[in-house]
């Protein structure tokens, strides 16, 4: 078949999302019969119609938010010539079945520009996608996370501070999590760890994980052996695979932190003087990802009292086409700007030094203790 023989008509019709083009003023020229499902109307009811004018005479209606935040985004979108994905919007609709009742509903929008041989934008495709199973999932998948996470709380006599950050994509929920484990002696073990995938399923194995790793913290002779147990674990379970951990065990009798890591990203130890060390010497490779399960490393480093421990997960320093080094580099900057030994108040500090304005797109966990 030739390109001329295509009915690109036919195949807009077809198409399985909502979908309208729009011209640079903003009319509907043309929309598939999803989009007239989707809004409940008729094509004469669209086609022709100056988006604006939707809820022109209800500016208090929810609806007539959501269409200027649209229009925003177009206008956006032929100055730049780029696509433009707005942020989710929410619209209720009346339910069917029952007359007057609204119900939730969420809705993911694009605009994508359509150029002419000049390379003037001519046409706008507008799409439309409803999410609201989705976002019903994540707020089942981020109650069931915050329920499994501990609750901040002294560990022993040190002061220590945890903080869960959800990824600010409504979409994007995923396993991260964090761990504060009381041991015999004046010793606790603390840890962080990153399940691969997003949602419910990624909750569920990150609550599995973590319980797991807490009861071996207090059976087993070190992080290292933690961490062997944990891997052995992880292979029997749906999702577990190419989760990432960093385990460490505190000892103020001897003044150590001993360590082990799967795969995850090195804790930082903030040192009185300022200097930030990463422990990067006991590093393997992520639960489950070698063929045969082999001890993983361990390693040791000193500390002086007044002198700060940080376990995070990747979203805190971690930035699309961006090199590792650099969100460690500035990790490092911002704990000896700062040099704080409280953990709460250095916590809100890291938070607000790292974390983007507009959020990030992973989820982010973060211990501190005090040594």
């Amino acid at each position: 078949m030739t390109e001329s023989e295509i009915d690109y008509r036919a195949v807009f019709q077809a198409l399985p999302g909502a979908m309208a083009l729009l011209t640079p003023q903003l009319v509907y020229a043309d929309v598939n019969e999803e989009f007239l499902r989707t809004l409940g109307r008729t094509r004469g009811q669209v086609i022709g119609r100056y988006l604006p004018d939707d809820f022109a005479h209800s500016q208090n209606d929810p609806g007539a938010a959501v269409v200027r935040n649209i229009q925003a985004s177009m206008h956006q979108v032929l100055g730049s010539g780029e696509p433009d994905i707005i942020e989710l919007q929410r619209y209720d609709i009346e339910d069917p079945d029952r007359p007057g009742v609204r119900g939730e509903r969420y809705w993911s929008m694009i605009n994508i520009p359509v150029f002419d041989s000049d390379g003037r934008v001519v046409l706008l495709i507008h799409r439309v996608e409803e999410v609201t199973e989705l976002i019903r999932a994540r707020e089942v998948a981020l109650s069931l996370q915050e329920a499994m996470l501990p609750a901040p709380r002294p560990v022993g006599r040190h002061p220590a501070a945890v903080r869960y950050r959800p990824a600010v994509d409504t979409l994007n929920v995923c396993g991260d999590w964090y761990d504060l484990v009381d041991l015999p002696g004046d010793r606790i073990a603390a840890a962080v760890g990153d399940v691969v995938g997003h949602g419910l399923s990624a909750a569920q194995v990150m609550g599995q994980l973590r319980s797991a790793l807490s009861t071996a913290c207090r059976v087993a002779d070190g992080p290292a052996q933690t961490l062997e147990v944990l891997g052995l674990y992880a292979r029997s379970v749906d999702g577990a695979e190419n989760t990432t951990v960093a385990n460490t065990f505190i000892d103020w009798d001897t003044h150590t932190i001993t360590y082990s890591s799967a795969g995850h990203l090195p804790p930082a130890l903030l040192q009185v003087d300022g200097t930030v060390e990463f422990l990067d010497q006991a590093t393997d490779p992520p639960l489950g990802a070698s063929p045969e399960q082999v001890p993983p490393p361990q390693a040791a480093v000193h500390f002086t009292d007044g002198a700060v421990l940080v376990l995070y997960t990747d979203g805190l320093i971690e930035r699309r086409c961006e090199d590792i080094d650099t969100g460690l580099a500035r990790l490092a900057d911002s704990l000896t700007r700062h040099q704080v030994t409280d953990p709460e108040t250095l916590a809100d500090a890291l938070l607000s030094d790292l974390l983007p304005p507009d959020g990030v797109t992973d989820d982010t966990a973060l211990v501190i203790v005090r040594l």
